[in-house]
């Protein structure tokens, strides 16, 4: 399985690629999404998608071609049902929505997967059927957008600020299925995706692992609903069409395999975030009225162009095989996060001018990671860096030298040889002694 995790890991770097470029785009286009505001609002508005994606991933890992096209109209589903109990009062604590939010999402998958398994009924079938039933009940629940969320959910999504409740359901979200994978369940998950015969051969209970798929499902999508209906703070049956082909789209360019067998969460957050940066990219230019068209299409193209690339990742691999995706994912952040410091040094700039010769200090504490610091006679204005950010760019730094000390390590050690990386590393580690010992010698010495 080792061998094909890794085949599996090389897919992630074509939406690597593509949040790197579009990303850098929208960097140099908005610069205002480099603030705690604007990544803030980038959360709420992204959450949703990634958890419906996270949804559709576990349910295509499962093999049979499962793509349930009605994630999107369930989601609308249980947003306008929470919203309408919440204006008659039935449900208005936290408890109630989420019990309610994720009941409904597991009880709608384990229809779906008992009349797959019982009734023989083709998955596409069932998901078409659920799209078009779950499409007209909304309307019949809540005809056209409106209503009231509970009062304590209006402040989740106002995005002011990066720490709010819906990065914890998304933390958690993805922290659960990444905690998932470790398990012997994800393993038989995995092994009926690629061939679904094997697995049964292999004494793989087949009905309780694809059961278990769906209500895994049905949980990501609870908590997509709910995080919609942060955000848009009353309830909307119309948005379940948009959803589920946006999903969908998401799925397949990160790398998730229809067929079953192939796919994570990681690649799913990807694909999702990038159709999210198409949109935002897309909205600087400012299209006017042919804006929903004119990103579908994109939505489009950018599918049909990673696909192809999709299908040279194993061609440009056997000529490439020293590139990870995890060493493309350092190279490629590091670079975005060059083309940030500079959209935000530049602005800080130019807010720095305006603040000489004003005498207003702005609000550059709280947007930009570099702080004015006061000039000597007026001259010109140094920026230097808060001891807290300086303590916790010593902690990145260090967390980041950990990671690639330990990965070096553990490669060379399975590769059972003392390569030039450990030669490296123990004469900086002697040196840095001798550094040390030195001065302490010194220190000694002086009165």
């Amino acid at each position: 399985m080792s061998g094909t995790r890794g085949s599996q890991n090389v897919y992630l770097l074509v939406p690597m690629l593509l949040i790197a470029v579009l990303l850098g785009i929208a960097v140099i286009r908005g610069p205002h999404l480099v603030s705690y505001s604007g990544f803030g609002s980038a959360i709420i508005v992204a959450a949703p998608l990634m958890l419906a994606t996270y949804a559709l991933m576990a349910l295509a890992i499962a093999g049979r071609g499962t793509v349930d096209l009605a994630v999107g109209p369930l989601l609308a589903f249980i947003n306008v049902s929470v919203v309408k109990l919440n204006m008659l009062g039935i449900i208005t604590s936290p408890f109630a929505v989420f019990a309610v939010a994720l009941g409904i999402g597991v009880a709608y998958q384990l229809l779906f997967v008992l009349m797959i398994l019982w009734v023989r009924v083709q998955p596409i079938i069932v998901a078409l059927s659920g799209f078009l039933a779950l499409t007209g009940i909304n309307l019949v629940i809540l005809p056209r957008p409106g209503g009231v969320a509970p009062d304590w959910m209006s402040s989740w999504g106002l995005g002011t600020s990066i720490l709010s409740p819906i990065l914890v359901i998304l933390v958690i979200a993805t922290g659960g299925w990444l905690l998932f994978t470790l398990s012997s369940f994800y393993g038989n998950l995995r092994m009926m995706g690629y061939d679904e015969r094997a697995a049964y051969t292999s004494g793989v209970r087949i009905e309780i692992v694809r059961v278990g798929a769906h209500v895994i499902a049905g949980l990501f999508v609870g908590l997509a609903a709910i995080c919609y209906t942060a955000l848009i703070a009353s309830g909307d049956p119309t948005q379940g069409t948009t959803m589920s082909l946006t999903a969908v789209t998401a799925v397949v360019l990160g790398g998730v395999s229809l067929s079953g067998g192939r796919g994570g969460v990681i690649g799913a957050a990807l694909g999702a975030i990038n159709l999210f940066l198409i949109g935002y990219v897309l909205a600087t230019f400012n299209f006017g009225s042919v804006q929903a068209f004119v990103t579908q299409l994109f939505y489009g193209l950018i599918l049909i162009l990673s696909l192809l690339l999709t299908l040279l990742v194993p061609i440009i691999g056997r000529y490439l095989y020293f590139i990870t995706p995890y060493s493309a994912f350092v190279v490629l952040g590091c670079i975005v996060a060059g083309i940030m410091l500079k959209m935000s040094a530049e602005d800080a700039h130019q807010a720095a001018l305006v603040m000489a010769t004003t005498g207003s200090e702005g609000e550059l504490t709280s947007r930009y990671l570099l702080l004015p610091g006061t000039g000597a006679g007026g001259g010109l204005i140094h920026f230097t860096m808060t001891a807290l950010q300086k303590q916790l760019l010593g902690f990145a730094a260090a967390a980041a030298l950990l990671v690639f000390t330990l990965r070096m390590t553990i490669a060379e050690a399975i590769s059972v040889r003392f390569g030039v990386f450990m030669y490296v590393f123990v004469s900086s580690l002697i040196l840095m002694l001798f550094i040390l010992v030195g001065d302490l010698s010194l220190a000694r010495v002086r009165p």
